[in-house]
C-alpha cells in the first residue's frame, strides 16, 4: 500500500535537547549562581551520567529506589517530574531550586533545536497532502515547542504518551495516532530513533523507519529519506 500518513517521534527524530552544559547553565543563572568552569564541567557530567536531562542520554545506572518510575516515567506528568528530578537528586548540585529549575527549563522551546532537516521534510510531506502525526513518549506538553519554532502548523495529530496513559511500543499509542489521522496503519509509516519503543508500530502493521539520535550538527539530511519512502521522486 502507498504511504498516505506520516508518523514521527519527538526527540532524538524531528528536535534534539540541548547539551548538558547549555542546560545547566540556564538553570544556573536563573538562580543567579556563577560557578567556575571546571565546576560546571563537573556537575554537567555528573547530571549527564545520572541520565536527568529529559531526551539526553540515559542513566548509566539506574539507582534502585528509581528503577519501577524510569520504566513507567511517560505515562504521566507526575511520574515524568518525579523520575527526572530524582536523577538529578543523586548530583549533590550548589543549590536545591536547581532540581526543580533543571526539569522546568528542558520543557521550555529554547532547550530544543529541530534538525536542519525537520521543516523542510514536513513541508514537502503537507504539500503532497500526506498527512502529519507526531507520537511521542514524554510528560508535558511539546506543541509549544513546535509553534516556537514554526513546525506546528505541518502537524496533524499529536499524540503523547502522558495525556493516553500509555507509552510505546504498545501498539494502543500508534493505533491511537492512526485513529487521530483517520488512517489504515497499513498506509502509515512511523519514523523514530528509538528501535525498540519507536518499532513497535509495526506490530500494528504500520511501516518503520529509524534515524540515529546525533547532535543536531552532525545529523543535517537524514530526514530527506522519509521523502523517498513516501514517493517523492519515483
Amino acid at each position: 500500500m502507498a504511504i498516505k500518513s506520516v508518523l514521527f517521534d519527538f526527540s532524538g527524530t524531528l528536535f534534539r535537547i540541548e547539551p548538558v552544559d547549555d542546560w545547566l547553565s540556564a538553570a544556573l543563572d536563573t538562580c543567579g549562581i556563577t560557578l567556575p568552569d571546571t565546576e560546571l564541567a563537573r556537575y554537567a557530567r555528573e547530571l549527564e551520567e545520572a541520565g536527568a536531562l529529559p531526551g539526553g542520554a540515559n542513566p548509566l545506572r539506574t539507582p534502585d529506589h528509581l528503577a519501577d518510575l524510569w520504566a513507567v516515567r511517560d505515562q504521566s506528568a507526575e511520574l515524568h517530574r518525579e523520575t527526572y528530578t530524582g536523577l538529578a537528586r543523586q548530583v549533590e548540585l550548589p543549590d536545591p531550586r536547581l532540581y526543580d529549575l533543571l526539569y522546568d527549563r528542558h520543557m521550555t522551546p529554547a532547550a530544543w533545536h529541530p534538525y536542519p532537516d525537520a521543516k523542510g521534510v514536513l513541508g514537502g510531506l503537507r504539500r503532497r497532502g500526506i498527512k502529519i502525526g507526531v507520537v511521542s513518549n514524554i510528560g508535558w506538553d511539546l506543541r509549544p515547542v513546535f509553534r516556537a519554532h514554526g513546525l506546528d502548523d505541518f502537524v496533524d495529530a499529536y499524540v503523547l504518551s502522558f495525556e493516553h496513559e500509555v507509552q510505546k511500543p504498545d501498539e494502543r499509542l500508534f493505533a491511537a495516532a492512526c485513529e487521530a489521522l483517520g488512517q489504515d496503519p497499513r498506509e502509515v509509516l512511523m519514523v523514530g530513533d528509538d528501535r525498540r519503543a519507536d518499532g513497535g508500530a509495526a506490530a500494528l502493521g504500520c511501516a518503520v523507519h529509524f534515524v540515529d539520535h546525533l547532535p543536531v550538527d552532525e545529523r543535517p539530511d537524514a530526514l530527506l529519506r522519509v521523502l523517498a519512502l513516501t514517493g517523492e521522486g519515483r
